[in-house]
């Protein structure tokens, strides 16, 4: 069937974290909503329709995945990637972050370090954190305006050091966000491989969050990390959810892969007690994986569009800005540096001048600082509205 992406849905007054949470994280209720990383495209059909199937029924007991949804995991994987995964590697989770979590207590304990490379997704800093643990920063490297990972950089951390700073490295993972929010890079096998390469050689564990995998510019494509070889497989925990992808992340449900046994009970022992999903949201995960191919497709093609949109708009109307090159994700990652503000001075012009809701960059770690997160997975006239507004108050600076 046939989607229509330019139609403008009021989401106000349905809580949403995106659209009703304005004054209490903006301080204003007069800005437009482009930060929170879900889309104001509705679901596919099919999920709507599947979830309304099951809602007739009147009893919303506890329940769990079917076989159903485990072969429609099983099968895309396949089908994707070539990727041959058993129904027994699978555990679900309410959500990445959710499962993010478990991992980090399931194979850390207080004190131990994990390797993320900013600027990179939030909330991994809050896992790391609030688990008793050390984030240890590999930061990207930005060259001719393309992300890079430095491995080099990367090896450095697992050396010891007696001289001042004393080290004495407590690494158990690497944390990695593929396709990278919000730097928009979908990461080369050859990259890939040479990361796993470093976390083998020095016993580190990945933890693979692969959440915008279907969200591909045209002409790229996503390798799961797990599927380099059969030891970094055993290496990796792999995070996928149809929640970005088929806009249901208010479903809770996502999975984790976990071909090795032992990873995979103690990573299970850790859930001990935890929600790992909901009725509806394993209703419309196998819906979404199964029978919505069509509306990815064109999902895929609008958002292509939305960014040839805003980056021709930057290059023509707003040249003091610069928006990095998109490989992956529905999120822009644009340089505001040249504006010569601070974070504090740059957030409220983006707020309170502009009137825009996005993501600042510093929250994304060393290097974010400067950079704001604009979400594109929504109508063109809303990305247009947006820059409109950008564009008049820099012409005012």
């Amino acid at each position: 069937m046939q989607y229509n992406f330019d139609q403008l849905i009021d989401r106000r007054n349905t809580n949403s974290g995106k659209h009703d949470c304005n004054m209490s994280m903006f301080g204003t209720e007069d800005v437009l909503d482009m930060w929170v990383a879900d889309m104001d495209f509705p679901a596919p059909t099919p999920v709507v329709e599947a979830i309304k199937k099951r809602a007739e029924h009147p009893i919303y007991g506890y329940s769990f995945a079917s076989d159903n949804l485990y072969d429609a995991i099983v099968n895309r994987v396949e089908k994707l990637y070539g990727w041959k995964i058993k129904k027994e590697w699978i555990v679900f989770n309410a959500g990445v972050v959710n499962g993010l979590y478990s991992a980090v207590q399931a194979f850390a304990r207080t004190g131990d370090e994990l390797i993320v490379q900013a600027p990179v997704y939030y909330p991994f800093f809050s896992a790391i954190r609030n688990s008793g643990c050390q984030i240890v920063h590999n930061p990207l490297k930005e060259v001719n305006g393309r992300y890079e990972m430095d491995f080099e950089g990367l090896e450095k951390l697992f050396e010891a050091s007696t001289t001042f700073p004393i080290r004495r490295p407590r690494i158990k993972a690497l944390v990695l966000c593929s396709p990278h929010n919000p730097a928009g890079r979908v990461w080369t096998k050859a990259e890939l491989r040479r990361l796993a390469d470093i976390c083998l050689k020095h016993d580190c564990l990945i933890f693979s969050d692969e959440i915008h995998c279907d969200l591909l510019a045209a002409g790229f494509e996503h390798t799961p990390t797990a599927t380099l070889s059969p030891e970094i497989e055993q290496h990796t925990i792999t995070f996928m959810s149809g929640s970005k992808t088929y806009n249901i992340a208010g479903l809770a449900t996502s999975y984790a892969i976990i071909p090795n046994d032992k990873l995979r009970a103690q990573y299970s022992t850790a859930r001990s007690g935890h929600n790992s999903g909901n009725l509806f949201g394993y209703v419309a995960t196998e819906a979404a994986l199964t029978q919505c191919d069509d509306y990815l497709e064109q999902l895929r093609a609008y958002i292509d569009g939305n960014f040839k949109f805003m980056s021709e708009f930057i290059e023509q109307r707003l040249p003091s800005l610069r928006m990095i090159e998109r490989e992956g994700t529905y999120l822009a990652w644009v340089d505001l540096r040249a504006l010569g503000m601070n974070p504090t001075e740059l957030q409220h012009f983006i707020r309170h001048k502009a009137r825009l809701a996005l993501d600042d960059g510093y929250a994304f770690g060393p290097g974010g600082e400067g950079f704001q997160r604009f979400n594109l997975a929504c109508p063109r006239s809303i990305v247009e509205e947006a820059l409109l507004r950008l564009e008049k108050e820099v012409n005012e600076l």
